[in-house]
C-alpha cells in the first residue's frame, strides 16, 4: 500500500522524478523521463507493482529526521532503534545521458541490520523482467543484478545484492558505525553494454554543488523566502535538463477525490505552465533559463496554429492519448488508473493568452525578440482571432460542454492587449490598429456578458450565476486593477460561495455539473494562494498573512505541496508535487514581500 501523498519525497537528475516515501520505499520511478512508463507502480498499485525498498529490518526503528541537503534534492534520512543509528542519502547523479538512482547507507553509531525489496515492473507494471547476474567486465569486475524487458535494461550495483525471492529479489545486511554502503540501479537501453559505476562520491559532489549554485542565484527576501526558493527548485527539478519542457507533475492518478475518478496524468508540458514558470523564473533572476522555457514554446508551438495544442511531451511529442491501466487498482483504490491525457484534444482559449502576456514580461526584462518568436506569435494572434466566437472548455479542462468561460475571454483580450502593447511601446510591427479593435471589442463584451449585475461579481461563463476561483487572474494580467469595485464584488462572491470552512478556495462548484464529472473534489491550492495575492494586493493584509501562513504550513517539512488539500482528511490530494502549485506560491510571497513583478495594466505611449 502505498504512503500519504505528503510523505513522499521527490529527487530529481532533470530527467525523471521519483518519489521515495517516508519508510524508504521508492514508490514511483519513470526511467529515462518524466513521461516515460513507470518501472516502479506501487504509488498507484501495490507491492507487486513495483517498488524498492531500502529500510531497517527493526520494526521498531523510526525516522528521527528527514530533509535536503541546502538547496539541493540530495535527500537525507536518519534512522533510529534500540542497537544504532544510520543515515540513508538518496540522490540522483546528474550530467549524464543515462540515469541512475544512487542510495547511499551509512552508520552513525552502533549497528542495524537493514533490509532491500526489489520488485521491478517495467511498462507501468506490465513486464515481468528477465533476472540475471553478471561480471561487470569494467575495471572492478564487480557482481551486477541485470534486469531485461524488451527496449529497457536496469542494473544494480551494491555490495549486498538481494537475492532472488517470489518474483522479485529481497536480501538483509549490516551496517556498523563508520561503514558505508552505496547501491546504485541505472536505466540503459538493452543493446548497449552495461553502464560502467558511478563513482558516487564525485557524483554526489556535483550534484550537491548544482543544485546549491543553482539555488544561491534565486533573488527572495522576506518572510518567505524559504519557500519562494525551494518552489523554484521543485519548477527546476521538474524540467527537462535536454528540452527544457517542465511537466505540471512527476505523476498520474493520484485523486483529486479518494475512491473518485478525477485521476490524470500529469507528466507532460502544459503550455500555461510553461509560461507561467518563464515569468516567475524572471522575477527572481533566472534570466537564462527563461529564454531556455522560451525556446521550449516556440518549438513546441511551431506549425500551423491550427494545430497547435494546449500540451506536449516532454520533447514536444504531439500524441499523447489517454487510456485506463486497469490492472492498477490506483493510489487509495481511486479508479481508473490513466496515462496520457484527453485534455490534449481540447480548445482552452485562454492558452495563447498566457503565452503572450509571459513573453510580454519577457521583453519587458530585457529579452530579445528574434525573426521567429515574433513572427511565431503573430500566427498565434490570427489563431485567436479565427476562433475568437468559439466557445472553449476552459482553464480548469472541462469535461462537459463548451462554454463562453469569462477567464478564457480575459485571456483572449490579454493576448491581443500584449500585441498592442508589443507595436507601441516595444517597437515591433503588426496590424495594430486590427488587435486594437479585438482587444477593445472583447473588453466590452466580457463587461456585458461575462459581469453579473444582480449578483455584483464576475462569473465562470457568461449569462451565468456562477463564480470560478479562475476569476482572480483578471487584475493579474491587467483587464481591471486590484482594486476595482468590479474585483472586490467579484472576491466578496468567491468568499460567499467557493470558500471552505477551513478558509481554502475551491476552483469551482463541481455539484453543478459543468465539467462532465461526479461531483468532488477538495480545495485547489493555486486557487487559495491566488486570493492571497489578491488580498495582499487590495491592503487586506491580515487576512493576507493568514491565508498564506495555512498554505505554507500545508507543505511537507521538505517544502513540497500537491494538487489540492483535503481538509476534511487532514491530506495531500491530488499529484505530487504540483507546478501550478509552486507557481502560484512564488506569485503570492511575491505579493506579500511587496515584489514588482512588471505591470502589464493597459498604457500607451503619448
Amino acid at each position: 500500500m502505498a504512503a500519504l501523498i505528503e510523505d513522499y519525497a521527490l529527487l530529481s537528475d532533470l530527467q525523471t522524478g521519483p518519489l521515495i516515501s517516508r519508510e524508504g520505499s521508492v514508490d514511483w520511478l519513470c526511467f529515462p523521463r518524466f513521461d516515460s512508463p513507470s518501472v516502479f507502480s506501487r504509488l498507484v498499485g501495490s507491492d507487486e507493482h513495483g517498488h524498492w525498498l531500502l529500510a531497517p529490518s527493526d520494526p521498531g526503528a523510526a525516522v528521527v529526521d528527514r530533509h535536503y541537503v541546502e538547496s539541493t534534492f540530495v535527500l537525507q534520512t536518519v534512522w533510529e532503534a534500540s542497537g544504532g543509528r544510520i543515515l540513508v542519502t538518496d540522490f540522483m547523479p546528474l550530467g549524464d545521458s543515462s540515469s541512475s538512482l544512487v542510495r547511499r547507507v551509512t552508520g552513525l553509531a552502533g549497528s542495524m541490520e537493514m533490509r532491500q525489496e526489489l520488485r521491478i515492473r517495467p511498462g507501468y507494471s506490465t513486464v515481468l523482467p528477465w533476472m540475471s547476474r553478471v561480471i561487470d567486465s569494467g575495471p572492478t569486475a564487480s557482481l551486477v543484478l541485470l534486469a531485461m524487458a524488451g527496449p529497457d535494461a536496469f542494473a544494480l550495483r551494491g555490495p549486498h545484492l538481494p537475492q532472488a525471492h517470489a518474483h522479485g529479489h529481497e536480501g538483509t545486511f549490516l551496517v556498523s558505525e563508520g561503514e558505508t554502503v552505496d547501491f546504485e540501479l541505472a536505466w540503459f537501453p538493452s543493446h548497449r553494454p552495461v553502464p560502467a559505476a558511478t563513482d558516487v562520491d564525485a557524483a554526489l559532489e556535483v550534484a550537491t554543488e548544482y543544485w546549491s549554485r543553482w539555488g544561491s542565484h534565486c533573488r527572495q527576501d522576506g518572510a518567505y523566502g524559504g519557500a519562494v526558493k525551494r518552489s523554484l527548485l521543485v519548477l527546476r527539478a521538474l524540467t527537462h535538463m535536454e528540452t527544457g519542457g517542465i511537466v505540471a507533475a512527476p505523476t498520474t492518478s493520484l485523486p483529486e477525490d479518494f475512491g473518485g475518478p478525477r485521476n490524470w496524468d500529469y507528466r507532460y508540458c502544459w503550455l500555461r505552465d510553461a509560461a507561467l514558470t518563464l515569468e516567475s523564473m524572471l522575477t527572481h533572476g533566472y534570466e537564462t533559463e527563461a529564454l531556455q522555457w522560451r525556446n521550449w514554446l516556440l518549438r513546441a508551438l511551431a506549425g500551423d496554429p491550427e494545430q497547435m495544442q494546449i500540451m506536449y511531451g516532454v520533447g514536444g511529442e504531439r500524441e499523447l492519448p489517454e487510456r485506463e491501466l486497469t490492472h492498477l487498482p490506483g493510489y487509495a483504490d481511486s479508479k481508473p488508473v490513466r496515462i496520457g491525457n484527453a485534455a490534449v484534444s481540447q480548445f482552452q482559449a485562454d492558452v495563447v493568452g498566457e503565452v503572450m502576456v509571459a513573453l510580454e514580461r519577457l521583453r519587458m526584462a530585457g529579452g530579445k525578440e528574434d525573426h521567429f518568436s515574433w513572427a511565431l506569435q503573430q500566427a498565434l494572434l490570427g489563431f485567436v482571432e479565427k476562433h475568437i466566437d468559439d466557445r472553449d472548455f476552459g482553464l480548469w479542462e472541462m469535461r462537459g460542454e463548451a462554454q463562453y468561460f469569462t477567464h478564457s475571454r480575459v485571456m483572449m483580450w490579454a493576448a491581443f492587449n500584449s500585441a498592442v502593447r508589443a507595436v507601441r511601446l516595444h517597437g515591433l510591427t503588426g496590424d495594430v490598429e486590427k488587435w486594437e479593435h479585438l482587444r477593445d471589442r472583447l473588453r466590452e463584451e466580457i463587461m456585458r456578458q461575462g459581469f453579473n449585475r444582480s449578483i455584483g461579481s464576475f462569473t465562470q461563463t457568461y449569462g451565468g450565476t456562477q463564480t470560478d476561483a479562475a476569476l482572480l487572474v483578471m487584475p493579474q494580467v491587467g483587464f481591471l486593477p486590484y482594486n476595482d469595485e468590479h474585483m472586490l464584488g467579484t472576491v466578496a462572491r468567491l468568499e460567499q460561495e467557493l470558500l471552505t470552512g477551513d478558509g481554502l478556495l475551491l476552483r469551482y462548484r463541481t455539484e453543478s455539473g459543468v465539467d462532465g464529472l461526479e461531483p468532488g473534489e477538495h480545495p485547489f491550492l493555486a486557487c487559495s494562494f491566488w486570493l492571497v495575492e489578491q488580498y495582499a494586493r487590495t491592503g487586506r493584509h491580515g487576512e493576507a498573512k493568514t491565508l498564506m501562513d495555512k498554505l505554507v504550513g500545508l507543505a511537507n517539512e521538505l517544502g513540497l505541496l500537491s494538487e489540492e488539500y483535503a481538509s476534511d482528511e487532514g491530506r495531500m490530494a491530488g499529484n505530487f508535487p504540483q507546478a501550478f502549485s509552486h507557481l502560484t506560491l512564488v506569485r503570492a510571497a511575491d505579493a506579500m514581500h511587496g515584489v514588482d513583478r512588471l505591470s502589464l495594466a493597459v498604457e500607451e505611449p503619448e
